[in-house]
């Protein structure tokens, strides 16, 4: 028995009509809301899809970061230059200082070795060391053509030393009468010693001599009755101006 079937009554829907019904499912879909909903995924799979070059956002904060660490190290260059500059100039500063200390210590030195240079210079001095008067000033009696001493004689052994009783020039040096050998000194301050019966000169008119300087050797030449050594003090270099050699000597300083 053959079976035959009905034109069109279980036939499949044309293309057409699935697309029309698609159309209108969609259609009511969109009316309840449920298009929205299943959408979303695939609008938002497409949107993470996108690489983040894409977008842009990486690329400007890693600009933003290198020119922070550019920033911060051009910062610390320049508080290290500037905490340099300072350091320097500190010890810029402390050695002027020191240089400064020390030109004034120098100086200061310079000053007291000139002052205690002054002073010695300026000092007078026994003119046999250790000796003492043994003939006193204005002695009376036959053995001075003045009839009293004009000096005192300080107690000097044969060959010892004379001295210079201070700073002066020498204006004469050599024989000299009753004196014997004999030497005047011009001294700084204006005045005048001598220094006489010395066995031996060592000393030069013209020269230049200082406290303690040697001048010469103790003897008796000339009018003398022993070894010992004539001192006078004197305002001028001639005879007759004769000043106290003792409070001469003590008014500069000299214990005797």
């Amino acid at each position: 028995m053959a079976f035959t079937r009905a034109t069109g009554k279980h036939r499949g829907a044309s293309r057409l009509a699935r697309r029309s019904a698609g159309i209108a499912g969609v259609a009511a879909l969109a009316t309840t809301g449920v298009v929205g909903t299943l959408a979303s995924p695939a609008l938002a799979a497409d949107t993470d899809d996108r690489s983040p070059e894409d977008t842009g956002l990486t690329r400007v904060i890693a600009d933003e970061s290198i020119a922070d660490q550019l920033n911060a190290q051009a910062a610390a260059q320049e508080r290290e230059a500037t905490e340099a500059e300072a350091r320097a100039k500190a010890r810029a500063e402390a050695k002027r200082e020191a240089e400064a200390r020390a030109q004034e210590i120098r100086e200061a030195e310079e000053r007291a070795a000139r002052e205690a240079e002054r002073r010695r210079l300026a000092s007078f001095t026994l003119p046999v060391a250790g000796s003492y008067v043994s003939t006193g000033y204005k002695t009376g009696g036959s053995l001075w053509s003045s009839g009293s001493h004009s000096g005192v004689d300080f107690h000097a052994s044969y060959g010892s030393s004379v001295v210079s009783v201070g700073s002066g020039t020498v204006v004469e040096a050599g024989w000299g009468g009753a004196y014997g050998n004999n030497i005047v000194i011009r001294m700084n301050d204006g005045t005048y010693t001598q220094y006489g019966h010395l066995s031996s000169i060592g000393v030069y008119v013209g020269q230049t001599v200082e406290p303690g300087q040697q001048i010469g050797v103790s003897g008796s030449t000339g009018n003398s009755t022993g070894p010992h050594l004539h001192f006078e003090a004197r305002a001028t270099a001639e005879y007759g101006s004769d000043i106290n050699p003792v409070a001469y000597l003590r008014a500069r300083g000299v214990s005797l």
